[in-house]
């Protein structure tokens, strides 16, 4: 916790407290010389010093109220850097089907799943990406938790941006084979994992050409997929154009097997996150500097507390 001024040339104010006092000495001066040319006595209860007092801190407070002090909070981290992992998310139409209009679609509950894979690997740089017919980048792999949440939460939604082509299956694996080679991990992270999160429908691939460009990239995929879902339009009604795969199961199995990964149901995150532990397994650790976690204001009470003197003053000035 550190104490930060986020305006500090406004301090400069507190230098106008001391208007009013030389505004009182001079004024003291000239009643003495006055006294001293008259030959009388000086009043017996002398200057006001509490006046004076509260008349500084008047502008002292507000002085330092407008220089906006805060107390910030920064993390502090240890991450790997050989290890990194890339959450992939099927943003595709056919990731809106849900088993209600008002249950949560498969994009929402693969968005919950990866920010809880992500809460379990705090030490390894995690990025987010989204597909369609293509594979793009949302955040780079980063050590930072609440930047991954935050784009997972703001960032990721159906078809945005909208695939090339158009209809409710757009989703093509293929794609997929873009990632080791389009710089979506550091050249430091010599273990690379893909979590592909996705209902598993998809356009026609080849397996064996996706598992051969991801050579060197570990492949995790998490399933979501329930009996007798649809995709809801505005009218709350099921959208007659999608209608379930029945070949996304297998098709998913078999781009699994050639990239020697495993796939899930969405049901076993255990089963997903003990396999990502053991596919990045332990290495050596930096510490790192997080981002600014929360700044606490406390211009408001000083600005508050320079009413104290404030009343002192006027409590003054009334006797």
């Amino acid at each position: 916790m550190t104490l930060t001024l986020l305006t500090p040339l406004c301090v400069l104010v507190v230098l106008a407290a001391a208007l009013p006092l030389a505004a009182v000495a001079a004024g003291a001066r000239r009643a003495r010389a006055v006294r001293a040319a008259l030959r009388l006595h000086p009043p017996r209860r002398g200057a006001d010093a509490v006046a004076l007092g509260a008349i500084a801190g008047v502008f002292v407070l507000l002085g330092l109220a407008a220089a906006q002090p805060a107390l910030s909070h920064t993390s502090r981290r240890e991450v790997r850097p050989d290890a990194q992992a890339l959450f992939v998310l099927d943003t595709s139409r056919s990731m809106a089907a849900a088993s209600g209009p008002a249950a949560p679609t498969r994009l929402a509950r693969a968005k919950a799943a990866a920010a809880r894979l992500r809460a379990g690997l705090p030490e390894i740089e995690s990025g987010i990406a989204t597909l369609t017919d293509r594979v793009l980048p949302d955040l780079l792999p980063v050590a930072d938790l609440p930047s991954f949440d935050a784009t997972l939460t703001r960032a990721v939604g159906i078809e945005q941006p909208p695939p090339r082509s158009g209809g409710v299956r757009a989703t093509s694996f293929a794609a997929l084979g873009a990632i080791a080679r389009s710089g979506f991990f550091a050249d430091a992270a010599k273990r690379r994992v893909v979590v592909l999160l996705t209902d598993g429908e998809s356009t026609a691939f080849d397996p064996a050409a996706i598992a051969r460009a991801l050579d060197g990239v570990e492949l995790v995929a998490v399933r979501f997929w329930r009996s007798g879902e649809s995709v809801y339009g505005p009218s709350r009604r099921p959208e007659p154009a999608y209608r379930p795969d029945p070949a996304a199961p297998a098709a998913l199995d078999a781009l699994a097997a050639a990239a020697r990964g495993r796939v899930y149901g969405e049901g076993d995150l255990g089963g997903a996150a003990a396999r990502l532990h053991t596919l990045l397994g332990g290495g050596p650790r930096v510490a790192v500097v997080g981002r600014r976690r929360s700044d606490i204001p406390l211009a408001p009470y000083l600005a508050l507390a320079a009413l104290a003197p404030l009343a002192v003053l006027v409590r003054r000035r009334a006797t």
